[in-house]
């Protein structure tokens, strides 16, 4: 899973949204480390429609433009979970590592 799938993912883990909003919210989530465009939103976003990780939820106009709102579905709860789990227990690894390593030793 790419890390602009996964911020997506767990954007639209509490409540459904709108692209401006799924942007906002990875921006926010990500300390600003992912920063996604529209193009790239979108065919995110319909990768993970065709995957069954996410749905259209509804649509609203708002200030004469059409917003679609995408939700989570179950299986994408399952893939971010299982994502997140596979991302922890490689930190956990590389942490142990990190914390063995000492500069200058033989490798």
């Amino acid at each position: 899973m790419t890390e602009q799938a996964f911020f997506v993912l767990t954007a639209l883990v509490d409540q459904p949204r709108h692209g401006y909003g799924i942007v906002g919210e990875v921006a926010e989530l990500s300390d600003g480390r992912v920063r996604l465009k529209v193009g790239t939103l979108y065919g995110v976003l319909d990768r993970l429609v065709a995957e069954g990780l996410v749905d259209p939820d509804r649509e609203e106009v708002a200030n004469g433009r059409l917003r679609r709102f995408y939700r989570l579905t179950e299986s994408g709860r399952d893939a971010l979970a299982a994502e997140a789990a596979r991302q922890a227990a490689n930190a956990r690894v590389a942490t142990k590592r990190l914390r063995a390593w000492q500069p200058g030793a033989a490798t």
